[in-house]
């Protein structure tokens, strides 16, 4: 019964060991995820650089497959080549180093002092635990929620570190465990015992933990030599997560990059097992040296200075890397994408939710600038009869089908997992942006569709019509670009400028519909083109009634009030109750109300 309740005591310590490592880590990538990012995008074409940002990257958000997906996503964006991810990727090696050396914490045993006292995680795991307990249910910040999972990941962590540590001491001395010890003196079968373990876990800083956590049980008989060959293995285990996220649905370049990966590990494993195997048969630093037994501490040391040095070693070598990789994943013809971004949406940002927000809201960008482009070009088709870019208005249409079906699908499973309000609201918002350009974008093809009916039926705008259509393209056009730029620049002072426009546009349409219902009757105005001039009204208000929708979105991201309520604000402005809604009201009509006028 003990054995078994042991057994138990330590799956269950091993449990609350990963669940706080992967809280911690989520904590720490949605707290400085976004700002992680940009230091990636800033990444020169030194190698060195770009090694020192892998690391620092990887060492903040505690995980090298978190950083391995951000340089993916740049990679297809467009941000980052092949050569400055490799660099990121190598240094995210020794980034991981740091999690081993958090862990080695549980080794410390005080003396008396106050300062070793406090870092014992008997001491600092309770204290952990009761900081993001308070941070979470008293507190209740958005911004307080990822430093209180910070906290209890870490508390978590080392909770589940002592119950694994209590669950180990009754199996040491056991003929199984005895049996599992002299298995692993062979060097291959430590090596193959780290590969495998890490590719079930799925994580390298848990495989280390857990070897720190069997060493650090005095009488486990893990003596160095016997460690060292583990520790390889676990960083050759991390190669197969890293050709997992390069490979599925992921450019060349980024598929490149998960051969540079496996290429750095097995070569810089294979140089540095046969060094330590030729030092260890020459009994270098000392026959004890190698039969000492091991502990956490000296495992976190060896883990550090193994990924460094080969780390220092390969990096002269990187271009032979990069050229490796295109020799492994060759070039073919491949169909270029005008909008690149919009390939960088794939479910593994969701390691990263501010990342991926991010990467959500730079492709809605793309798609709001296509939009209005578009909008434009249809304007010119229906008033100036250009059928030159026809070609480019049906390819354009299918980028913005192509970005709406995408981008839902993305944002919807971005829903399930992002953990902050404010990015929740931003998700919100994005959802409901989807549809408004991908509208927009039709009825600027349906403006296409009417010049084709003016056409077929051999009638056109008598010259006045044409002056007022053109007139209320010019201010759809404008309230496009407003939105767009307002949306890309996150201005919300510019959004609230979005709705006197429209308003003057809805003005617009009722007196052009009034003054043409007349031209009519009075038989100035044939009827089948008259009745293309209605819709194409029809058309261009709609199109401005999206704007206004995404404005008012953008607003109720930082306004409970609009967001619970968008009719009672747009009643409350339109009321004039917000000075600048009247004077930009004020100033929009005498932009365009003023010369429609005179066009009569």
């Amino acid at each position: 019964m003990e054995i078994l309740s042991a057994i138990i005591q330590l799956l269950g310590g091993l449990a609350m060991f990963l669940y706080g490592i992967e809280l911690m880590g989520d904590g720490l990538k949605n707290s400085s995820g976004a700002a992680l990012k940009r230091v990636l995008e800033k990444v020169t074409g030194s190698v060195v650089t770009g090694v020192i940002t892998g690391a620092l990257v990887t060492a903040v958000i505690q995980s090298s497959t978190a950083t391995i997906v951000l340089t993916v996503a740049l990679i297809g964006a467009g941000v980052l080549n092949l050569k400055q991810a490799v660099s990121i990727v190598m240094g995210a090696n020794i980034g991981t180093t740091v999690t081993a050396q958090i862990i080695r914490l549980g080794s410390i045993e005080s003396d008396g002092s106050f300062l070793l006292w406090l870092f014992d995680t008997d001491t600092l795991a309770p204290i952990a635990l009761v900081a993001g307990i308070i941070l979470l249910m008293f507190i209740k910040r958005s911004n307080m929620k990822p430093i209180g999972d910070i906290c209890i990941g870490f508390g978590t962590l080392f909770v589940g570190l002592n119950l694994m540590t209590d669950g180990v001491r009754p199996l040491v001395g056991t003929g199984a465990f005895m049996a599992f010890v002299d298995f692993m003196t062979n060097p291959l079968f430590g090596i193959l015992f780290g590969l495998v373990l890490t590719v079930i876990v799925q994580s390298s800083s848990a495989t280390v933990g857990m070897l720190q956590t069997v060493a650090s049980v005095p009488g486990s008989g893990i003596t160095f030599a016997m460690a060292y060959p583990i520790i390889m293995g676990i960083n050759l285990g991390t190669c197969v997560t890293t050709a997992m996220v390069c490979s599925i649905g992921s450019s060349r370049d980024a598929k490149r990059t998960g051969v540079v990966h496996i290429a750095f590990n097995t070569i810089g494993t294979i140089l540095f097992m046969a060094v330590m195997f030729t030092l260890q048969k020459m009994q270098a630093f000392g026959a004890e040296f190698w039969t000492a037994i091991v502990d956490s501490g000296g495992i976190a040391n060896f883990q550090t200075v193994f990924n460094l040095i080969t780390a220092i070693i390969l990096i002269p070598f990187a271009d032979q890397l990069v050229k490796l990789s295109i020799k492994v994943v060759k070039d073919e013809p491949e169909k270029q994408h005008n909008h690149p971004e919009l390939y960088t949406l794939d479910s593994k940002l969701y390691i990263s939710p501010a990342v991926a927000v991010g990467e959500a809201t730079k492709a809605m960008i793309s798609m709001g600038n296509i939009a209005r482009d578009n909008f434009a070009r249809c304007c010119d088709v229906l008033l100036k009869k250009d059928k030159s870019q026809l070609d480019q208005i049906d390819l354009d249409e299918d980028n913005l089908d192509r970005f709406a079906d995408r981008v839902d699908n993305f944002l919807i499973g971005l829903s399930k997992v992002v953990e902050t309000e404010i990015e929740d609201r931003q998700v919100d918002m994005l959802m409901q942006t989807v549809p408004s350009f991908e509208r927009i974008g039709d009825y600027g093809t349906n403006l296409v569709e009417l010049a084709q009916r003016l056409e077929k039926e051999e009638v056109d705008f008598s010259d006045f019509a044409r002056k007022e259509l053109a007139l209320m393209c010019q201010a759809v056009n404008e309230i496009l670009s407003v939105t767009v730029d307002a949306f890309a620049s996150d201005d919300n002072e510019a959004a609230k400028k979005i709705e006197p426009l429209e308003e003057t546009i809805d003005d617009m349409v009722r007196i052009l519909k009034d003054r043409h219902t007349k031209r009519l009757k009075n038989g100035t105005c044939a009827i089948p083109s008259g009745l293309v001039f209605m819709e194409a009204l029809t058309h261009l208000e709609r199109a401005s009634d999206h704007c206004s929708s995404i404005a008012v979105m953008m607003l109720a991201r930082n306004n409970d009030a609009i967001l619970h309520n968008h009719y009672e604000y747009l009643r409350m402005v339109h009321e004039g109750g917000d000075e600048t809604y009247r004077l930009e009201r004020q100033r929009r009509r005498e932009q365009y109300i003023t010369p429609l006028k005179e066009t009569k």
